[in-house]
Order: structure tokens, then sequence, then C-alpha cells
């Protein structure tokens, strides 16, 4: 008998529609009958590699961990050989014999690729520079809370052309939604990524639009997201970039543009009068802590399926 290669979460771009789709199921039972699975992952352990800081990230993979009778350890680069020049190839085959799955939130993306390459266990992306497929994931997930059946509608991203965007790009195709993504010159999405998402869109049937025009990204969109305009390691950036995004701020105006019972969505954390207004950021229409719960309740369901075994497809 042939053995399965070990499956990762490192790109949303590898997951299929029924996948995805089979997530939020599990996703959605493990929100709304959390006992269920309290003993599913029990005797598992999870190695947290933390080379970004973090508040989302952290809590909700330890407690997801917890809630499901699993262990996780906490690894920052301060903690590890992996911050002093101990190759990642190394680190992933000795963190594989001794834990069940690994979750790294990393600079470059290659670190998390040779993890999953050179490891023997699941390894989940907790975010890199290039990539974020967990929250992109708990975004759609709220989404189809929201309105079901995402087929057909739009999302519009307004902003840095970052690893937000580009998981958001992904993420469209495996919901049937189209996207929009406005961003000022100089600061579009990677033209690597913006081909595969194409790819995927043309299979799925859906579309794609990158733009400059904010304004034309979102008129018509069923959800409008957001993310800070410097991220973290830009910091030196920051005063470029303010003057970079001008306009590019989601306010009410900007809002009034897209479909009536639209919503809006950031990725935490939010700087207000920057990317967002505060009268958007906790307006009527913002969701913004739901998405931020279903961090936890998504990745319960990726756990779930790469520790536990738990059918998604």
């Amino acid at each position: 008998m042939t053995q399965q290669p070990q499956r990762h979460l490192v790109s949303i771009h590898d997951l299929t529609a029924a996948e995805v789709a089979g997530l939020f199921r599990l996703a959605a039972d493990a929100k709304a009958d959390p006992a269920r699975y309290q003993s599913a992952l029990a005797g598992k352990s999870l190695a947290m590699i933390f080379e970004k800081s973090s508040t989302r990230t952290r809590v909700s993979f330890e407690v997801g961990m917890v809630q499901t009778g699993g262990h996780a350890l906490f690894l920052s680069s301060r903690d590890i050989q992996l911050g002093r020049g101990e190759p990642i190839a190394d680190t992933a085959r000795v963190l594989s014999r001794y834990v069940d799955g690994i979750m790294a939130r990393t600079f470059a993306h290659q670190t998390v690729v040779d993890l999953a390459r050179y490891g023997s266990v699941p390894v989940v992306n907790g975010l890199t520079d290039d990539l974020h497929p967990c929250q992109a994931l708990a975004d759609y997930f709220t989404l189809s809370e929201i309105f079901g059946d995402l087929k057909g509608r739009k999302i519009a991203y307004v902003g840095d052309g970052n690893n937000m965007a580009h998981s958001l790009l992904f993420g469209a195709s495996k919901v049937g939604m189209d996207i929009a993504v406005a961003s000022p010159a100089g600061y579009e999405v990677k033209p690597h990524y913006a081909d595969l998402a194409r790819e995927d869109a043309a299979a799925a049937g859906t579309s794609i639009e990158i733009t400059r025009d904010p304004r034309a990204a979102v008129a018509g969109a069923s959800a409008v997201y957001t993310d800070v305009w410097a991220s973290m390691g830009q910091e030196e950036e920051a005063k470029e970039r303010l003057r970079a995004f001008q306009g590019f701020t989601v306010d009410p105006a900007l809002m009034a543009l897209a479909r009536p019972e639209a919503v809006f969505l950031h990725c935490l954390p939010a700087h207000r009068g920057e990317e967002v207004a505060a009268a958007v950021a906790d307006g009527p229409q913002s969701r913004i802590f739901d998405e931020a719960e279903n961090r936890l309740h998504v990745q319960k369901a990726v756990l779930l399926w790469l520790l536990g075994g738990v059918a998604i497809g």
C-alpha cells in the first residue's frame, strides 16, 4: 500500500475548494459543539515557532490545542537553536522526533517551506512575509457565517499588497468569490502570487481585479478588507508608507460604494485613522472581532485535520 504524502497548510493555493469547504464544516461543528472534540488531540503536541511576536496567533493556537486535549510549546527564536544558526532542515528533523506538528510564524516564507520539506510531521504556516493562510481562512469562514453561500459575491482588499492580500487572492477562488485588490504604485501584490491566483480563478470561474483605484475595487463588494500600511519589520518605512497610502483609508465614504449589506474586515491590529477610520472599524458594518474569534475555530479544524486525522475532503 502506497503511503500518502504528508499534508501541510503552507498556502491556501495548495488546498482544493472541497477541502476548504470541509475545513469550514469542521470549524462550524467545533465552534457549535466544542465538547465533541475535547479529547480529539489527547497526547498530541504542537511546537509553535515564533520569529515574530503575536497576540491572536499564539493565543488561538495554544487555546485550540488545549481545547482539543493536546499540548502546545511556545518556542521563540531566542529559545531554540534556529535563532543561533542551526540549519532549518536540522530543526525540522529534530522537532519531528519530539512533536506531532509544527506551527511557525516567521519572516522568510522559505523557512516554513523548508520546515515542511525536511520535517516528517504536519507544518502549519502561522504567518510569513508572503502568506497568512490561517487568517484568510478565518476571514472567509466569517463571511460564510454571515452570507451563507459566497459564490458570486465580491471581496475588496484595499491597501498594501502584502501577505494578507496574497492569501485572500488564493482563498477567493476556493469559496467562489470574485476579488479586487487596490494598492498604490510600488506596493502591489507580488506577480508570482497574482499569477498563481489567476490560474486558480480561471479554473474556478471567478474573477480577479488588481487596480490602483480603491473606489473601483470597493464598488459592489460584499466585504471590504484592509490591513496595516506598515507590517512588522517595516517600521522604518512607516513615514514613507503614510505618504504613499494617502487616499487608501477605508472610511464611511468608501464603504458607501460597497453593497448595502457589506461588512468590514481587518486582520488586526488596526491603526484607526490610518488604514481605517474609527467610524468603520467600530461601526455597525465591522466584523473584526468575529473574524478574530474565528481564528480559534478554523485553526482547531486545521489541527484536527492535520494532527487528528479528521477527514475534510
